[in-house]
């Protein structure tokens, strides 16, 4: 179960829709690069494991050449640690990016409030339309402001605020957990 919830939340980076408005930036004036936490995370369908209490490690964006980033994140599976890495292509559109040979697309928009970003995805999962929203800051305190903001933007994209999760903060994967 957890392998898939993190597998879930893993492909949630990697899916973009065409999403314009006010919370729009560019990421390449933007400094991306460094540790991430996972404060919130909400989709259009939500698998029954992810309503239980998890824990999230943090995410590290580290830049490469031409204005793409690589998000590398450490998960549980099977009692070991394990690490992911995903490479986020540049595309023509300012704050989009591909992964995976260009099949999933990836939208990194900046919330007003400071150090907190929303990845947006979006695709197709077993032939239905599959939308994940993920709120990430730079520490792993909670912050209300944000949270609302969060709630704000999945409002706008019609995502249900029941399917909503708050994951518990830990510093790295560790096999003891």
């Amino acid at each position: 179960m957890k392998t898939l919830l993190l597998t879930i939340l893993l492909l949630g980076l990697v899916a973009l829709p065409q999403t314009q408005g006010p919370l729009s930036f560019q990421p390449e004036q933007q400094n991306l690069a460094g540790t991430w936490h996972v404060k919130a995370v909400v989709a259009n369908k939500t698998p029954p494991e992810r309503k239980k209490p998890w824990k999230a490690s943090p995410m590290t964006v580290t830049a490469l050449e031409g204005g793409n980033w690589e998000a590398k994140v450490t998960f549980m599976k099977k009692g070991h640690c394990h690490e992911k890495k995903i490479v986020m292509q540049k595309t023509k559109e300012p704050g989009k990016y591909s992964t995976f040979q260009g099949k999933k697309l990836i939208s990194v928009e900046e919330l007003p409030v400071r150090d907190h970003y929303i990845f947006y995805c979006e695709d197709q999962r077993h032939g239905k339309p599959f939308a994940m929203e993920k709120l990430l800051g730079r520490t792993p305190e909670e912050n209300l402001e944000a949270l609302e903001e969060f709630k704000k933007f999945m409002k706008r994209k019609g995502l249900p605020q029941d399917n909503m999760v708050i994951p518990e903060q830990k510093e790295s994967c560790v096999e003891s957990d």
